[in-house]
């Protein structure tokens, strides 16, 4: 009778986004996950499952490693939403307030009682079309200052986990040699 090896698998399952599918499969690979399916869910988001053999060298080294990168790759794509998280708060306020002037402009404009009133409401209007009608230049350009501010960050951040990557990598090759 012919004898099998048995190999003893942890599973696991992440859900990421699907923009941030290949990273996220790039990196569980570079600790020895083997991409076992993936399937895209209602909201945007990845499912992907995983399994790893249970008796793989530097285990241990290799889990504190995967922790590492699943944080610095959680930091990435904080700074990657910081960057228009603030522009988004502003756009966001000064449009309700935008609406507010041209809802008190149209306001004026209904009273019939007098025509000071109502070419008062028609500037005020004018004013508030004119504040929605910046609001997103603002927005952009507060965007690009941010960016502008952010991408030395968010490089520096990005090379930190490649060299996590390679030293997982270079763990799961050490025991093959």
């Amino acid at each position: 009778m012919q004898e099998k090896d048995f190999v003893s698998y942890e599973y696991r399952t992440v859900s990421v986004k699907a923009k941030d599918q290949t990273k996220a499969m790039d990196m569980y690979e570079a600790f020895g996950w083997e991409i076992t399916a993936t399937e895209r869910t209602v909201l945007d988001n990845v499912t992907i499952s995983m399994k790893r053999d249970r008796k793989i060298n530097h285990k241990a080294e290799l889990v504190k490693l995967e922790r590492q990168a699943e944080n610095t790759f959680d930091a990435v794509n904080g700074l990657e939403k910081a960057k228009t998280q603030g522009a988004r708060v502003f756009a966001y306020i000064f449009g309700c307030i935008a609406a507010l002037v041209l809802g008190g402009g149209m306001c004026l404009c209904m009273l019939p009682e007098s025509a000071a009133a109502m070419a008062a409401g028609v500037v005020i209007g004018l004013v508030g079309i004119a504040m929605c009608a910046v609001n997103y230049p603002i927005f952009k350009k507060l965007v690009v200052k941010k960016t502008k501010s952010l991408l030395p960050v968010i490089d520096e951040t990005e090379e930190k986990l490649a060299n996590i990557l390679e030293k997982g990598n270079d763990l799961l090759n050490a025991e093959l040699i």
